[in-house]
């Protein structure tokens, strides 16, 4: 049985931060040197992960790692600080390099177009089935490298060309939400308008960190997440609103991420609901990740979480390096229109679930800072 070291002992999170480490990549191989690797499983076929080559969750750790550097003592800011800087490498190989100008990122490789690294047949449609650039992945990215404030306000300028009704309209949401202007996932002309929660919050995240003003696509994309969250399609319909973070634990986590960082009043007077519904998800969930997910969240809106339960395991790195959980979701069905979106997805077809070790101890960590400064106060 694993004990739970308490949030006031620093030496569980220079652990954890010593494990981020040692998961790094040191020299390119299979991952590009200063990668924190991830791999994926497909929902039908779940015999065997593959290494897949992605700047997303490498981008999470460093953008997560920045953001906690005030809250870690001296020797621990060095080691973050070293993880950080290797991470550095890994981001240009993720660059467009058809518009290198536009400075938006991709989540396969660009230099050597990939589908699904390692993925046997599916690697001859490589060029043909190439995903465009992505808006989740360029704001992580951007963000992990502190970009300069005036390619932030560019790349904003860019994110407006690809909103619900510009070119094209949204096929595959509720009803409710069709004529609502929030942004698509993508940036490719040639893609369906795709709505996805945790990208907006993310993308709104971004927005508020540069301090950009707000366009209408803003304001329609936050409007966009409190409908969902009045509705609690987030509970109800969490893979259907959210096809790529699919699980309401990965959506609260989104969302209390984007409210700590610069309060919004239309979210803030949504508190004491995602509140509630946090406390009741936590004390239903059995999953450790989605606990320590769900637990953030509280703690971000500054509410004391329940003791995370701990299942037994053999060790704090069984535990938390647990491969059934899934912080994202590689999900095709995501871009067909209604009623194919819902159907297929159901199914697992084209369903790719996504594991990475190095950032589940990153969540880990973020979760004790977050108790030692609820603590300190």
């Amino acid at each position: 049985m694993v004990q739970f070291v308490s949030a006031n002992d620093s030496i569980l999170i220079t652990r954890l931060l010593q494990r981020i480490d040692n998961l790094q990549i040191k020299e390119n191989g299979i991952f590009p040197k200063g990668s924190i690797p991830s791999y994926r499983i497909y929902s039908l076929n779940k015999t065997r992960y593959k290494a897949d080559i992605n700047p997303f969750f490498t981008g999470l750790v460093s953008f997560t790692l920045k953001d906690l550097l005030p809250n870690l003592s001296a020797s621990q800011q060095q080691k973050a600080r070293g993880i950080i800087e290797r991470a550095q490498l890994v981001y240009p190989k993720f660059k467009s390099k058809k518009y290198p100008e536009r400075n938006s990122y991709n989540f396969w490789p660009t230099d050597t177009l990939q589908i699904f690294p390692n993925g046997g047949w599916l690697n001859l449609f490589n060029k043909q089935q190439a995903l465009p650039d992505d808006l989740d992945d360029t704001v992580i990215i951007l963000l992990a490298q502190n970009t300069k404030d005036s390619v932030a306000k560019q790349v904003h300028e860019l994110m407006q060309l690809y909103r619900n009704g510009y070119e094209k309209k949204v096929s595959n949401t509720f009803e409710e939400y069709k004529k609502i202007g929030a942004y698509s996932t993508w940036f490719g002309k040639k893609m369906p308008v795709d709505f996805e929660i945790g990208v907006l919050a993310n993308v709104l995240y971004f927005v508020q960190y540069y301090q950009l003003p707000w366009s209408g696509a803003d304001s329609a994309s936050l409007k966009l997440i409190t409908k969902i969250i009045e509705d609690k399609k987030f509970i109800l319909s969490a893979n259907y609103i959210s096809p790529h973070y699919v699980k309401p634990s990965v959506i609260l986590y989104h969302i209390s991420r984007l409210m700590t960082l610069k309060p919004i009043p239309e979210l803030e007077i949504l508190k004491p609901l995602l509140v509630a519904e946090t406390n009741k998800l936590i004390l239903s969930e059995k999953g450790f990740m989605d606990q320590v997910l769900l637990s953030t969240s509280l703690l971000r809106w500054g509410v004391l979480p329940p003791k995370i339960t701990i299942q037994n395991a053999s060790s704090l790195e069984a535990l938390v390096e647990d491969d059934n959980f899934f912080f994202f979701i590689a999900n095709i069905a995501s871009m067909l229109p209604n009623p194919f979106k819902k159907t297929v997805g159901d199914m697992g077809v084209g369903k790719f679930y996504y594991h990475s070790p190095g950032y589940n101890n990153l969540l880990l960590l973020e979760n004790l800072v977050w108790q030692q400064k609820r603590n300190s106060k």
